[in-house]
């Protein structure tokens, strides 16, 4: 019995049987999860691209182009596709445009990877090129990119134009390009240079007119009408406002409770008490000089009755009300003024100083602009206008994709030329490094510099030329040297594209391939899904 036992003792020693089938199917499976997410935006990659109509569940429509807007609204339920949501959320919050350019590359990537697995090796060596063909791709570009000035705003605004060229509202791109601009540099703080917060940049939307309408105001602008309720007044020179965060009304008990009053005296007294209540704050708003009041919305009671709004008018002050919560610091910081929260802390040096403050009409509705401000912090609001609300929600989003494009190049202030010129070149350099290097890394860095080939590809594929004579050629004109030879969508030819003043800043580029990578080997180096309930 011993005998018989023995062998089979020693046999399982010697060849142990790992089932590896389960790991290559999951991390097949994630990869073609992930590069179908892909394949959904690469046509709308380009000045050519198509948009994407989305219908989300509560029966909104919205027609956009930006990468990180589409897959935002996708209902991705594979957990590797989802992380290539994510990629496009982060390179919208790192360099704000390039969305679209990430997941194809990303995409891309993944589609070599599965080639690199078939031929058998191994998931982390792949992984470990990879890394080291980023970090040699981002020295490429940098080697490549021109540097600029601030001071020269005609290659921030070719930056800005090429970015809003794959927009829907491209044809508008000589009007919001400079807009974006000029925004952005006028926001921009002297003691901290390469720092823009786009939070100073406020957009407003109204609908009517034309994105032609749309224009950069120097001050604030509401998009809210004065209360007319007791006839106020709705326009003011040599303003004096003051933003308060109490509530002109009677006080309420702070329990919910009811006070039951069953004699007339009674209820002449309750009324003659806060007919005093609030003219004693009015008196006491008046007596500063005050006369524009901007009141936030209040959660607890009505911020202003009917009975207040009469005394307002009566006092000459010009009443804007409903002011949002989240408003109260942009607002604040472009008047240059303190918040004010309690009608016994109201201060004549807590008030903000204006020209004008007036009511305009707008389309149908009215506005309010605040213009001529006093020491006027560093903001800027624009007035984005549009003929339906896709139209402006679109437009905003291409405008704060060209906004960012311009706090890239102010953080970091190189451009380098667009149209599928940089990936090429890498693609070239990347594969001339590949057969340096020794062993499995240079196969997979050859596939890494194949695998940016996808974005001149694609751009032919979405212009409607042949791609494949296309990237040749590309491929061709980059051997004898012409570094700056793109794609030149409109002329459907090969052209020097730093002339067809093609420009986008090296940030994109770089944390696009960077970012890319980065998930791809996350990706790799999953090779089992646990759920657990």
């Amino acid at each position: 019995m011993a005998a018989i036992a023995a062998p089979q003792h020693r046999s399982s020693k010697t060849e142990s049987y790992v089932d590896n089938k389960r790991k290559e199917d999951i991390r097949h499976a994630n990869i073609v999860a992930a590069r179908a997410v892909a394949n959904a935006v690469r046509t709308s990659l380009g000045p050519k691209g198509m948009d994407k109509m989305i219908s989300t569940s509560n029966d909104e429509v919205i027609i956009t182009n930006d990468g990180a807007t589409i897959l935002n609204k996708m209902q991705v339920l594979q957990p590797a596709a989802k992380m290539l949501v994510e990629l496009s959320k982060s390179q919208d919050s790192a360099a704000g445009d390039g969305t679209t350019t990430v997941v194809v590359i990303a995409g891309a990537l993944l589609e070599q990877c599965l080639l690199l697995l078939s031929h058998g090796i191994h998931p982390t060596v792949i992984s470990d090129s990879l890394h080291k063909a980023s970090v040699k791709a981002v020295d490429v570009l940098t080697a490549m990119a021109v540097p600029v000035e601030l001071s020269d705003r005609d290659s921030l605004i070719k930056s800005a134009s090429t970015s809003l060229n794959s927009k829907v509202v491209s044809q508008y791109s000589t009007l919001l390009a400079p807009l974006a601009v000029d925004a952005v540099l006028s926001v921009v703080d002297p003691e901290k240079p390469d720092m823009v917060d786009l939070r100073d940049i406020k957009i407003v939307k109204k609908l009517g007119g034309t994105v032609d309408d749309t224009e950069l105001v120097k001050g604030l602008v509401f998009d809210k009408k004065v209360s007319h309720a007791a006839g106020g007044p709705t326009r003011m020179e040599n303003a004096k406002i003051a933003v308060i965060q109490f509530q002109i009304s009677p006080p309420k008990t702070d329990i919910e409770q009811s006070i039951v009053v069953s004699d007339y005296s009674q209820m002449d007294r309750i009324l003659k008490e806060e007919r005093s209540y609030i003219l004693g704050m009015i008196k006491k708003i008046k007596a500063t000089g005050c006369n524009v009041l901007l009141i936030q919305k209040s959660i607890l009671r009505d911020a202003v009755t009917d009975l207040s709004l009469h005394y307002l008018a009566k006092a000459k002050i010009l009443v804007i009300k409903d002011v949002e919560r989240d408003e109260i610091e942009f607002i604040t910081k472009t008047l240059n003024c303190l918040p004010i929260a309690n009608i016994e802390h109201f201060r004549a040096e807590k008030l903000g100083y204006a020209d004008l403050v007036e009511e305009v009409s707008l389309g149908d509705g009215k506005i309010v602009k605040i213009s001529g401000i006093k020491d006027m912090g560093k903001t800027t609001t624009v007035l984005v206008r549009g003929s339906n609300q896709l139209v402006i929600d679109e437009a905003e989003r291409s405008l704060h994709d060209a906004l960012c494009v311009v706090r890239c190049l102010v953080a970091k202030r190189f451009l380098i030329a667009g149209g599928g010129a940089p990936e090429i070149e890498l693609s070239r350099q990347l594969g001339a490094w590949a057969k340096v290097l020794h062993g499995m890394e240079g196969y997979c860095v050859r596939a890494f510099a194949e695998a940016l080939e996808v974005i001149p590809y694609t751009l032919a594929e979405n212009a409607g030329l042949n791609p494949i004579a296309i990237v040749t050629e590309l491929r061709n004109r980059h051997a004898q040297g012409e570094i700056n030879t793109g794609i030149n969508v409109r002329k459907g030819q090969i052209t020097n594209i730093l002339e067809e003043n093609v420009v986008q800043p090296l940030l994109v580029s770089t944390s696009a391939i960077t970012l890319a990578t980065e998930c791809v080997r996350m990706i790799l180096k999953i090779d089992d899904i646990v759920t657990v309930r």
